[in-house]
């Protein structure tokens, strides 16, 4: 089976670009082309995600694990881990790792479920 070469027919519209046009033109698809997934990205979020944020956090897998089951629990996960953990250290005037650490071990949910539900208004 041959193929029929319509390579000049299909760049006719492209022929009298310049280089910086079609320069231009490849980031503007591009964009389009990503945008739908950024978008989605930035509404969703996963435990693994999460997971892996608290972790570059500096909290161990062992603090992560319940941190995650909570969040999940307290339907703060989409908020993100790390901005619920950081919203406690702040309510509560403490270092972040002192608040992520008490949180893994179920303390200050109530709290900073109250706070971060609020702001949604």
């Amino acid at each position: 089976m041959k193929r029929e070469d319509d390579f000049e027919v299909r760049r006719e519209h492209l022929k009298g670009l310049t280089q910086e046009q079609l320069y231009d033109r490849f980031w503007s698809l591009t964009d389009e082309i990503v945008k739908p997934i950024v978008d989605l990205a930035y509404g969703h979020t996963s435990p693994a995600i999460e997971r892996s944020v608290a972790l570059r956090m500096g909290f161990s897998s062992l603090q992560a694990k319940p941190l995650i089951e909570h969040g999940t629990n307290w339907k703060l996960l989409g908020k993100g881990i790390g901005n619920v953990i950081l919203t406690y250290a702040k309510l509560k005037n403490m270092d972040y790792l002192k608040a992520g650490e008490e949180l893994s071990k179920g303390i200050g949910w109530e709290l900073v479920s109250e706070k971060m539900k609020g702001s949604d208004k």
